[in-house]
């Protein structure tokens, strides 16, 4: 195997117009540390590893969805533009993505970065920045606090939305500008119009430092054929994907869903498989009216899943055979994993509260094989068995269930769903926790992980699974309501408390208290609106009489004050253990929803 050599101008000169990326290749991920550390690398002539391309047949290129390299990034952006390929030379990148796209965007493009809390749909929120050089840092020297220390960066290289100012110490120049020296005479003239910036007082050593670091940066971009690759010739799509797999068998791995993606849109007749799956995640996270938090890794592994093919991620279940299967049977899997977000979200249970994306597939697989939809009607059917799926995903998530490694578990739901289903169509919620926890995961509740569920705090993400699972109510998701502290948080202030002369020992015991579950309850916003910072005792006077029982409300009145919150903490978290105690999964009939239920609703505080 040889190697040929090329400078790294020449190459990003063909970026774009002769090199390309192929569907297979996972989204630009880089931080711009990463960018600073790569350019810092080469301006210390330290090797940044081989790139391996492909060239590709103009008789085989209608075979492959072709992609641009990125120039111009929106940080979190996970989508390439499709090229247009029609009488090009085509080489397609298999290792090297990441570096040449930054390589790219530090010579020749914008980094984009969005403020803190800034919204994404936001164009003031978004912040486009160059890299910058100051041609003033000597690299020797440590002087200086640098960007990216942790990776040993020691070049002046930062980036700027707007052009730097220069001073006694900073020299800055955009570092695309040395693209322009392509030819010495050119690139003499920037060094002595760089050196003619410096203010008066500069020193001949700080002189020396600009012309050393401009020579340096024009021989690594434009002069040294510091870029290594070899080009595989070789048009069989076997063999490239395994020379692609063992390429990327280093660093970050490769998904196995990428791979499956590739095939997918090597194989699919007349579909753009990267695009429809992509659109597919979009639409699951952003359209259905409540925010989700997917993946194509996801959607893919579900394929595999509703087609009763093998859930784990390996080469060798992608075959052609199993590809057909997938798209046979897409429109289907389509509507199934709709109809199950369009289910949890219902629930309430969205991005924030949604603690394993694993936890989905079985409810998805049931209401693919029984086409059952979102169950969102009122018949019996559908109200039982919505309930059944909630109190099965809330012990699934709150239990752990499908943590860490959990493809055998997936399998093992999917064998008792199959089986299940053989005899009726209703959810299988007690064959699935009797099932799984004879293999060692738990979806009840028993004393042990009762007390896990009591710990789930205000802010914790399990906090509202935790509180849903005291409620007959299962359309949390569109009922707009928060999450409520039945004593205020502002009368269990410190200095409210000692405006009260209660001694220091119980003032900290009632602030190790006020956000513990047994202090938490869901309201309906308005109603919350209505409590705000109201003493409970007199706010519960304007309840009806059910609403201590619907709330597990302790029934002394003497509890119900601020300074006995320790002791009406531990009275209320008795009675949430009489209740999981009691969980069962053999469901009566549920009650119908009331109206109030059918409204669009989020969590609150």
């Amino acid at each position: 195997m040889s190697y040929d050599t090329s400078t790294v101008a020449r190459v990003l000169d063909d970026i774009n117009r002769s090199y390309f990326l192929p569907a297979i290749q996972r989204p630009y991920v880089w931080q711009p540390e990463q960018i600073i550390a790569l350019f810092d690398s080469l301006l210390k002539g330290y090797p940044i590893s081989s790139f391996l391309f492909w060239d590709v047949n103009p008789d085989r290129r209608a075979d492959w969805e072709i992609y641009k390299f990125v120039e111009n990034f929106r940080h979190g952006d996970t989508h390439n533009e499709t090229a247009e390929t029609d009488g090009r030379r085509i080489t397609l990148v298999l290792d090297g993505q990441q570096r040449l796209t930054s390589l790219l965007i530090g010579l020749r493009g914008t980094y984009s970065v969005r403020a803190r809390y800034g919204r994404r749909n936001n164009r003031d929120a978004w912040s486009r920045q160059r890299l910058y050089i100051n041609l003033l840092k000597d690299p020797t020297s440590d002087n200086e606090e640098l960007d990216g220390e942790d990776l040993g960066v020691t070049y002046g290289l930062r980036f700027f939305e707007q052009e730097p100012q220069n001073d006694a110490n900073h020299l800055w120049m955009k570092l695309g500008r040395i693209l322009d020296c392509t030819g010495d005479d050119i690139f003499e003239d920037l060094k002595d119009r760089m050196v003619d910036a410096l203010p008066e007082t500069s020193t001949k050593a700080q002189r020396r430092i600009v012309e050393k670091t401009l020579d340096r940066l024009f021989r690594v971009i434009l002069k040294d054929e510091i870029v290594a690759y070899y080009t595989e010739k070789d048009q069989s799509y076997d063999r490239v994907l395994d020379i692609f797999i063992r390429a990327n068998d280093g660093g970050t791995k490769l998904s196995k869903s990428d791979l499956l993606l590739s095939m997918i849109t090597a194989q699919w007749a007349g579909v753009s498989a990267r695009q429809e799956i992509y659109s597919f995640v979009d639409h699951l996270n952003d359209g259905l009216g409540t925010r989700n938090r997917l993946d194509k890794d996801f959607v893919l592994k579900s394929c595999l899943v509703l087609c009763d093919l093998d859930q784990r991620y390996k080469i060798g279940n992608f075959t052609n055979s199993n590809l057909a299967r997938i798209e046979a049977d897409w429109t289907r899997i389509k509507a199934s994993l709709e109809a199950t977000l369009r289910l949890v979200n219902r629930f309430g249970i969205d991005a924030e509260t949604l603690t394993s994306l694993n936890a989905l597939l079985p409810i998805a697989y049931y209401i693919h094989k029984t086409e059952s939809g979102s169950l969102d009607g009122t018949t019996p059917f559908e109200a039982a068995n919505a309930k059944r799926i909630q109190r099965w995903l809330l012990g699934s998530l709150l239990n752990g269930v499908f943590g860490g490694s959990s493809d055998r578990t997936i399998g093992q739901a999917r064998s008792i769903l199959q089986e299940a289903l053989k005899a009726d169509r209703d959810f299988p919620d007690q064959a699935l926790v009797q099932g799984l926890v004879g293999r060692g995961r738990a979806t009840s509740f028993d004393d042990g992980n009762i007390e896990g569920v009591l710990g789930s705090s205000y802010g914790k993400r399990t906090c509202f699974l935790a509180l849903s699972l005291l409620y007959d109510a299962h359309a949390w998701g569109v009922t707009p309501h928060h999450i409520d502290h039945i004593i205020p948080r502002s009368l269990a202030d410190r200095k409210a408390l000692a405006a009260q002369n209660l001694s220091e020992p119980l003032i900290e015991r009632i602030q190790g208290s006020v956000n513990r579950l047994g202090n938490l309850q869901l309201l309906l916003a308005r109603e919350n609106l209505e409590k705000s910072n109201m003493p409970f005792s007199q706010w519960l006077q304007t309840r009806d009489a059910a609403f201590r029982e619907r709330h597990l409300i302790p029934n002394d009145p003497a509890l119900w004050q601020v300074a006995a919150l320790p002791e009406f903490v531990t009275a209320r978290e008795e009675l949430i253990r009489k209740r999981l105690r009691q969980f069962d999964f053999d469901l009566a009939e549920p009650q119908q929803e009331p109206q109030a239920l059918l409204v669009r609703g989020a969590v609150g505080k």
